[in-house]
């Protein structure tokens, strides 16, 4: 299961279809990133590059040329080396990555100062985003200015980001991309599962994490989505908390915001439960409030709402609960209206999600929330976070952090939970732990 290569040929396609007369666009791979010395990271692709391509391999740039026909898409790319690829594997050499990624043509990286700059003469526009591969902005400058000042030259092409045609196109997740997400999700909640059944007082939050690495890994999904956040007591109220050091007590919760990459796509789960396997009066309080403003949110994902709609949604049920419990005063509307609420919930309920876990696309269009539509992908994740220092708040409630996060994807049907399959309420949370310390306690 992966995006086949006619995918890749028909997203091509859309984005030429979009593209002007007399313009070209051009489309940079990653770069291999240096970890220390001579370590580098492990390789990841530049999602756009990928999107359009299909080739996995760093040192590589496509262009795309409308017209002629359907138009023309040309890769660049490393030539085959044995004595380089005896050491870093093999590579796929121009001639293989036309017939694999169905390109038009491919040439020898080492190539491109001969063919490019041929290839901007004369054009009206360049769609390329600068800013993101700073020595390819100095190259393509260097270009742009040796046209501009050529004799007889009309002037150099207008540079134009791509990002606005290129993004708006991923927003929008064809039927192969949510399988792969809705994969990508199963496996996730795999190993939240895996985690709660494994989590009792003493562990420490990185041996949580190695749990849901496991998982991951076994299930063909060889990297996290992004750094895993095992937060325990105090460390689940940082929202970007990923040290992961802490020792996890008894009585205490633990948050878990943890997704793996599966073929390129994200998941992005977040679970929060007792450590010890049993919800406190005033843990089961908060927590029953922010998992009844996530069914809220979902609820409001319909074709036709604009993006902020399941957002207020999870703010009115969110500012009814924390005023039950005598966290806020006054009336709801005023809470809202003057953010009261916010001191408890200080982000947005969801963003996009896709390629990157944090994924593209507009969250407003001309100024006015973007309408929700058919194939858009997104998270739900509302939370509550009561800080220790918070001394008008009784003390039971004090220094709980609480967030549930599901991936939805709006199908033609209505809203469907990828990640259905993490235990999340109460009753079934309580129910796993229970289980696993059963397992747990059998094996000794």
């Amino acid at each position: 299961m992966a995006i086949s290569r006619a995918e890749t040929a028909r997203r091509r396609q859309r984005l030429l279809e979009s593209l002007p007369e007399n313009s070209l666009a051009i489309v940079p791979a990653a770069r291999e990133q240096l970890r220390s010395r001579d370590t580098y990271f492990p390789f990841r692709q530049d999602s756009d590059f990928s999107y359009l391509s299909g080739f996995s391999e760093p040192e590589a740039l496509l262009v795309l040329m409308p017209g002629r026909a359907q138009g023309e898409s040309l890769l660049f790319c490393r030539e085959r080396d044995a004595e380089k690829e005896l050491w870093d594997g093999p590579r796929m050499g121009p001639e293989q990555a036309v017939e694999n990624c169905g390109l038009c043509d491919a040439f020898p990286i080492g190539d491109l100062d001969d063919i490019l700059p041929g290839l901007l003469e004369g054009r009206d526009y360049i769609y390329y985003t600068m800013g993101r591969f700073p020595q390819l902005d100095r190259r393509l400058q260097h270009y742009l200015s040796s046209i501009d000042s050529a004799p007889g030259s009309s002037g150099a092409p207008e540079m134009v980001s791509l990002d606005p045609l290129l993004h708006d196109l991923r927003l929008f997740k064809s039927a192969a991309e949510i399988r792969l997400m809705a994969r990508a999700a199963e496996i996730s909640a795999q190993a939240h599962s895996r985690a709660m059944a494994a989590c009792k007082p003493g562990l420490w939050e990185y041996q949580l994490e190695a749990e849901l690495l496991h998982t991951f890994m076994a299930n063909g999904a060889r990297e996290p989505a992004y750094p895993s956040i095992v937060g325990g007591g105090a460390n689940a109220l940082v929202m970007h908390y990923c040290s992961n050091r802490a020792q996890l007590k008894n009585g205490d919760l633990v948050l878990i915001d943890a997704g793996c990459e599966y073929r390129g796509y994200a998941a992005d789960i977040t679970r929060t439960f007792p450590v010890n396997g049993r919800f406190s009066g005033a843990q089961k309080a908060v927590y029953e409030i922010v998992l009844a403003s996530q069914q809220a949110a979902i609820e409001n994902i319909v074709a036709g709402n604009d993006w902020d709609h399941p957002h207020m949604a999870s703010v009115k049920v969110i500012t009814e609960g924390l005023k039950d419990l005598g966290l806020l005063r006054g009336s709801v509307d005023g809470l809202i209206e003057s953010g009261a609420y916010r001191r408890f919930y200080m982000h947005r309920v969801g963003h996009w999600l896709g390629m990157d876990v944090h994924d593209v696309g507009d969250y407003k269009v001309y100024g006015r929330w973007r309408q929700l539509e058919v194939g858009m992908v997104m998270t739900v994740e509302p939370g509550i976070y009561i800080h220790s220092d918070e001394a008008k708040v009784p003390e039971k409630f004090r220094g709980i952090g609480i967030r549930i996060e599901d991936d939805v994807a709006l199908l033609k049907g209505g809203a469907q939970v990828l990640s259905a399959a993490a235990p999340k309420t109460v009753a079934d949370i309580e129910y796993l732990m229970r289980s696993g310390e059963l397992v747990q306690e059998a094996l000794l």
